[in-house]
């Protein structure tokens, strides 16, 4: 979880009391949060500390001392829950470029009007971009943040995404021009920055906003420019955050907006600015509005353990900034605001009611109900049949749940087409791009690595593969398989078949001699499959459904995986026999 660090001097200013270490300990419990630490402040002389304080990682409202100091208040019932506006001056424009839609397509903004900072206010504002570049921003992967001096720029803005030689600006406190290919190049060296060149650095073309005199004022998610850079002494604040994410977006924006509207000469009053889409579309940010949720007081009491009647709840709602009032004896209505993005379900609001109510004002009581836990049924056979191969002189081997295209296709004579693979939208190499469909694949690499070990290697694994199935709410399902491989200097088809019939009798299951009901389990050897060698494998049939395959793998099979000796193999779904 994050942890931020605020001056105690400054926080209980803000709070309107001081408290002892051991009582704001306390009250940092009451709200859900942690002092993880205090530290000196050496240029005070001994006269002030830092409090670093833990904070869930969805409470992006209280990451900096603005949004923590207004949320206690508020807990302790010292401040009304602010209501933000939108201001009614003619709307910044600013407008996107089609070639954006390559690279970062989305960009959201608004302005701070007629703000006043002082040193540590600015610090703080400049801190919670850092944090939420961290946390919510992803390292800016997600969204990057710009803020600059609305008064050393011009509107309309553009937002455009083009090559990088033709990009040339002065960036943050640099004092020649640069292309941004060049940038790329010099902030690989910068220890702060160099994280977020591999961003955009493969790209044909950077993502750059304009003004009306085609002063750069980002290049986003890398730099500002200096031309438009803060200071303490900036009175109007021009916000911009570029994404590939909409919701994050604003979520970012609207928390920037919300922490620090409170300096403005309208407290929590907001200027919007108009965005024009690549469709001609016309949105303006920021969405100031609550969203609205009607919960039940019953089902609250019964969630958290507790008898409160709908005021009360409203209460305790209210003091965890939540805007709450009383429709009917059994249900309140919640106004969310856009400063609680982490809300997004009923057991939020209810986890919320419990914070305010005191965790440790729920008398504990005894459950009304007694169950007992059983292990689950598949794991249960999986584990007995895990004794009962190994015992019989298999070695137990877990491999990797990715492997490649190749590793279930193309070495096995198949087309990947025809293989019921989920496959990974943006894999990372070549040796994961799908989820397994077999788990044979992952056994003969182990093999080909460990082909120094003395003769004969039995290796076997009971573990899910992944298959691809669109009558599954997902399009895809797990499958319990047993797979165990039999590699010597010759094919030892017997030892694979002798662990087939030791694992039916184990499971109980008879063989089926004369095939004349779906009884038992038999071998079908009328199938065909180019993995195999012709005439010695065979489909495995439990009461007449196809469970998997035995048999000796193809010599090309073999060498595809590096492998010299011939090879049998058993694989099987277990699921059915549970």
């Amino acid at each position: 979880m994050p942890t931020i660090g605020v001056k105690r001097s400054l926080l209980f200013k803000e709070l309107g009391q001081t408290y002892t270490d051991k009582e704001f300990d306390q009250l940092c419990f009451d709200y859900g949060l942690e002092l993880d630490d205090i530290e000196p402040i050496p240029e005070s002389n001994g006269e002030d500390v830092e409090y670093k304080i833990e904070i869930p990682a969805n409470r992006y409202d209280i990451l900096c001392l603005e949004g923590l100091s207004r949320a206690l208040k508020i807990f302790l019932k010292k401040a009304e829950i602010p209501k933000f506006t939108l201001s009614n001056q003619k709307f910044i424009r600013m407008k996107i470029l089609p070639n954006t839609q390559r690279i970062r397509p989305i960009v959201v903004g608004a302005v701070l009007r007629n703000i006043t900072f002082d040193a540590d206010s600015y610090n703080s504002f400049i801190k919670l971009q850092d944090k939420l570049h961290q946390n919510l921003c992803r390292n800016r992967t997600l969204v990057a943040i710009g803020t600059h001096d609305l008064d050393t720029i011009q509107q309309p803005f553009i937002y455009d995404a083009r090559e990088p030689q033709h990009i040339k600006f002065r960036s943050l406190n640099q004092k020649i021009e640069m292309r941004a290919d060049e940038m790329m190049e010099f902030y690989l060296k910068d220890t702060h920055l160099k994280r977020y060149v591999s961003i955009i650095q493969d790209s044909d073309v950077y993502p750059v906003i304009y003004d009306s005199n085609n002063v750069v004022l980002s290049l986003p998610p890398l730099i500002n420019g200096d031309h438009s850079k803060m200071s303490v002494k900036t009175k109007n604040i021009f916000i911009e955050c570029t994404a590939v994410d909409a919701h994050k977006a604003n979520v970012v924006l609207n928390t920037m907006l919300t922490m620090f509207a409170q300096y403005c000469s309208k407290p929590f009053e907001i200027e919007p600015v108009e965005v024009e889409q690549v469709d001609g579309k016309v949105i303006v940010y920021p969405d100031l509005s609550d969203r609205s949720q009607d919960v039940s007081v019953q089902k609250i009491n019964q969630r958290i353990g507790i008898n409160v009647n709908a005021d009360k709840t409203a209460e305790l709602l209210n003091r965890m900034c939540l805007r709450t009032n009383v429709i009917d004896p059994d249900t309140v209505r919640v106004d969310i605001p856009v400063t609680r993005a982490d809300i997004l379900h009923f057991c939020d609001v209810a986890e919320d009611c419990a914070v305010a109510y005191g965790f440790n004002n729920i008398f504990k009581t005894v459950p009304k109900t007694s169950c007992i836990g059983n292990q689950f049924e598949l794991n249960r056979v999986s584990d007995l049949l895990r004794h009962g191969v190994a015992e019989a002189g298999f070695t137990e081997a877990l491999t990797f749940t990715l492997c490649s295209c190749s590793d279930v296709a193309e070495k096995f004579g198949k087309k990947i087409e025809n293989i019921p693979a989920v496959h990974i939208a943006n894999p990372k190499t070549l040796e994961f791009q799908i989820g397994r469909t077999s788990l044979l694949p992952g056994l003969l690499k182990t093999i080909a690595n460990n082909q120094g070990t003395a003769l004969p290697i039995q290796l076997f694994e009971i573990s899910d593969v992944i298959l691809n199935d669109a009558s599954q709410e997902i399009g895809c399902r797990n499958e319990r398989h047993l797979c165990a491989v039999f590699y010597n200097k010759t094919p030892g088809f017997e030892t694979i078949h002798g662990l087939l019939d030791r694992v039916m009798t184990l499971l109980k299951v008879t063989y089926n001699e004369n095939r004349a009901n779906d009884k038992g389990y038999y071998l079908n050897n009328e199938c065909e499959d180019s993995a195999f060698f012709p005439g010695r494998h065979a489909q495995v049939m439990v009461c007449g459904a196809n469970i998997g395959v035995v048999g000796v793998l193809h010599p090309n099979v073999i060498e595809n995986f590096g492998l010299r000796l011939p090879c049998s193999i058993l694989e099987i779904n277990i699921e059915s026999f549970v």
